[in-house]
Order: structure tokens, then C-alpha cells, then sequence
């Protein structure tokens, strides 16, 4: 019986002494916003985590992540609107105006439907065309309501039915760096649109 117990016992202290000097495996690092995330790996915060496929006004099928590399300037808005979105879409054209050339053309702007049952390919293409919005450097897209839904719930963005062809909505207009995370927001129309300016200055003059 004594054989017995000290035999179990030297075996349990041999494997115990194997598992010690077995080596842990080092825990990952985790790549964080200020030191950037590698092409493709995207932050918690970034939309371009989003899943969703939208539809450009040119027809073209996109992710948010076709959207990294560049800062954005964007806004959810409807085509149909006869209230606030023509305003919004007259502040961000200031802002474009505003910035200085070696800036400008780095900074690309993105107008996203909250109204796709109505907001067509061509109903998006007309809304360009009066507004005179370059294919350049301006996106019109829409997508599923679904997908809208769940942009605006992460950007902070409420809208709601306020008659058969109009939206209550935010008045909102913020700016995604190269990762997609929102880093401004500007609230309102007819802003001074001096930070907003500097902010995309930032972000180009990083590069």
C-alpha cells in the first residue's frame, strides 16, 4: 500500500513539473486606433465593420470598407426632402468649397438614403445632377432598410415617418477618418463651418 501511494505521488510531482515548464503561449497584441490598424481590421468604433451592401447611384454594389483610405465627409438624408436635406447638402458643398485645394482633393463625401423605397438609382442620379454633386468625390448610395437602420443607429442618427413622402429626421453631418470611425459631428444647418474644416485639414496633413 505504501509502494502504491508513493508511486502515485511521484508521478503526480513528475507531471506536474512537465506542465510548469511547458510554455504559455503569448497572449496576441492588440492593435489599437492611436498606433493604426493594419488594411482591412477595423476598430469597434469604425462603420466599416458594417456588413451591409449598398447601391451607388452609378448602379455599383459597395461595402463601407470601399469607403476607407480617405476621410469622408457624410450624411443620412432623402432625396424627396422638401425641408432640411437640401441644407445639409448646401453645408457640405461650403465645406468642400472651403477647404484648400491641397486639401480638398483628398477628402472624398458621401450622402447615404434613409428613403430607399423611393430613392431609385435614377431618383439618386437626378438629385446629383440638380445638385450639381461630381461623381469624383461625391457617393450617393442606398440600401436595404435594414441597412439603414442600422447605420443611423450607429452614427446617432433618428428619423421617422412624419407623412406618407417625408422623414422627421437629425440634422447631422459628421466625418469618418481612414478607418471609418467617426472623429466630428456637427448638428444643425448653417453652422460655422471653421472646425469641421480643420478636422479634414488634420487628417489630410497626417498622410
Amino acid at each position: 500500500m505504501k509502494t502504491t501511494i508513493v508511486l502515485l505521488a511521484t508521478l503526480a510531482l513528475a507531471n506536474g513539473s512537465s506542465f510548469a515548464s511547458e510554455k504559455k503561449p503569448a497572449s496576441p497584441k492588440t492593435e489599437t486606433c492611436e498606433k493604426g490598424l493594419p488594411p482591412g481590421k477595423y476598430s469597434e468604433k469604425s462603420l466599416y465593420r458594417l456588413d451591409a451592401t449598398w447601391t451607388s447611384d452609378a448602379g455599383k454594389e459597395l461595402k463601407l470598407s470601399a469607403l476607407q483610405g480617405r476621410p469622408q465627409v457624410m450624411a443620412l438624408f432623402f432625396s424627396n426632402c422638401q425641408h432640411s436635406c437640401p441644407f445639409i447638402v448646401a453645408d457640405m458643398k461650403g465645406v468642400e468649397k472651403a477647404l484648400p485645394k491641397s486639401v480638398r482633393s483628398g477628402v472624398d463625401f458621401a450622402l447615404v438614403s434613409i428613403d430607399p423605397a423611393r430613392d431609385s438609382e435614377e431618383a439618386l442620379r437626378a438629385f446629383r445632377a440638380k445638385h450639381e454633386l461630381n461623381a469624383k468625390h461625391w457617393r450617393l448610395l442606398r440600401g436595404s432598410p435594414e441597412a439603414v437602420h442600422e447605420l443611423a443607429e450607429k452614427t446617432g442618427f433618428n428619423y421617422y415617418p412624419g407623412s406618407t413622402t417625408q422623414f422627421a429626421h437629425s440634422l447631422l453631418i459628421f466625418v469618418l477618418n481612414d478607418s471609418g470611425e467617426i472623429i466630428f459631428k456637427q448638428s444643425g444647418i448653417g453652422n460655422d463651418r471653421k472646425e469641421l474644416v480643420a478636422t479634414l485639414t488634420r487628417l489630410v496633413s497626417k498622410k
